[in-house]
């Protein structure tokens, strides 16, 4: 029993190892191909410039976005995370609330409710206007 315990945490140890290890394996192949002439570095101020859709430049720095984008970005992944709990919640509708009855079908709501204050909220506080 211990042991299966164990096993499952092996598992995820190892996946631990290898997501870590492959990138930082990555950047090390990336560095020694450089130093072979495999890849090869010729830095220059026209390559280190910004590009903009290949004309000049307009500033000499990067230019940083209204803060607008984020906010919608925000709104936008919360929707798609509120969807991704609707979603199976509606396929095993039918036979999770035979087992569990009206309180399946009111946690749903309270799930949709909170979501919905936070919208009103965002709303009420002017973040979803383009000024």
């Amino acid at each position: 029993m211990l042991k299966d315990y164990f096993d499952h945490y092996a598992i995820i140890g190892f996946y631990l190892v290898v997501s870590i290890s492959v990138p930082i394996g990555m950047i090390v192949l990336s560095k020694l191909a450089q130093y072979i002439k495999v890849r090869p570095s010729n830095p220059s101020k026209l390559k280190e410039s910004m590009y903009e859709c290949g004309m000049k430049p307009e500033t000499e720095r990067w230019q940083g976005f209204n803060i607008k984008y984020y906010f919608y970005a925000l709104l936008f992944v919360i929707f798609d995370v509120e969807t991704i709990f609707l979603f199976p919640w509606a396929v095993k509708y039918g036979i999770w609330s035979k087992e569990f009855g009206v309180m399946f079908f009111m946690s749903m709501f309270v799930f949709l409710f909170i979501v919905t204050l936070g919208y009103v909220y965002a709303w009420k506080k002017g973040d979803l206007e383009w000024n």
